[in-house]
């Protein structure tokens, strides 16, 4: 059975894909959405797609091989997205939707390091063209300090201390090198008791934040909003699913900030930031998948959706 997109009515929905229209899935993987968008178009459509895993490229190629050239691929880190679009000639786009976090293949896939529950490399790496070092040697170079701030602030894990300090203490007498090796001294550090009243496995918030951390995966979405409102046209929709409170709250930070005049302090007289409207909010607050989706898909259980559309001045 085909990979299924989390909340994919949903983005149709908010995204209003049209025939002739230009769309950005900057996190193409198995190609979910692209394929959904293209149906919804009857094929008379075009999308870029991009993904950093090598794999779900290859295996979206072939899924969606009967659209021919009207789905680009590109093999890269999403908030690239800008270099691609002037390589192609695309004056703009008319919606763009993001689903962060790790896909399917990537939890299934043991030798890409992100499964507690299956043994492999400790990488945690969503493709190698970016550069970025592995988990493993993250581990091996980070300071208690730092390890207990990215397990505390990405991973929003009560005990951050008392694992960071398993974690140096391990890797004093040892690398860490596999994912069940990290995952036990996890679970050693969690006191009995917890452990036995825990819902998820104890290393879960810990390979999140190791995660997170790796992939830079809060500053890869603060520059891709940064630059991706220049490229939408009027009217286009932005649609941005994600699986973590903290990517959630840079989305509706920023949705609520461009959806906004002056920012200027209420005592100014007169306007001197000179910030103009450049989206209107669709999502008052985030959609969660349905109660069928979540049965049907636990991973879903987590999603959140907004969605916005780039400002069109009427007097402009």
């Amino acid at each position: 059975m085909l990979h299924q997109s989390v909340m994919s009515g949903e983005v149709l929905e908010y995204l209003k894909p049209v025939k002739g229209g230009r769309y950005l899935d900057g996190t193409l993987g198995l190609g979910g959405h692209t394929l959904k968008i293209l149906e919804a178009c009857q094929g008379e459509c075009r999308v870029m797609g991009i993904d950093l895993d090598q794999d779900a490229l290859d295996l979206s190629r072939q899924r969606l091989a009967e659209f021919g050239d009207r789905v680009l691929f590109f093999h890269d880190a999403y908030q690239n997205f800008d270099s691609h679009l002037l390589d192609l000639g695309w004056p703009g786009l008319d919606g763009a939707v993001l689903d962060l976090g790790v896909s399917s293949l990537q939890l299934d896939s043991p030798e890409k390091g992100f499964s507690f529950i299956s043994d492999g490399p400790l990488d945690m790496r969503m493709g190698r063209a970016a550069g970025l070092a592995p988990a493993s040697v993250l581990l091996e170079r980070v300071s208690l300090y730092d390890l207990k701030k990215i397990i505390a602030q990405f991973g929003e894990e009560p005990l951050a201390g008392r694992i960071a300090r398993a974690i140096i203490q391990a890797r004093d007498k040892k690398k860490i090198q596999t994912t069940l090796e990290l995952a036990s001294i996890v679970e050693a550090a969690y006191p009995a008791k917890r452990r036995a009243m825990a819902r998820n496995h104890p290393a879960t918030r810990t390979f999140q934040a190791l995660r997170i951390a790796v992939n830079r995966e809060l500053d890869n979405l603060e520059e891709f909003l940064r630059k991706i409102l220049i490229y939408l046209n009027p009217g286009a929709r932005l649609v941005i699913i994600s699986f973590h409170s903290l990517e959630d709250r840079v989305v509706k930070h920023f949705f609520k900030k461009e959806a906004q005049g002056c920012l200027c302090p209420p005592m100014y007289p007169v306007c001197r930031c000179n910030h103009e409207k450049r989206l209107t909010i669709l999502t008052k607050k985030p959609l969660v998948a349905r109660e069928q989706e979540v049965r049907e898909n636990p991973r879903s259980r987590s999603a959140k959706l907004r969605a916005a559309e780039r400002f069109s001045d009427p007097d402009s």
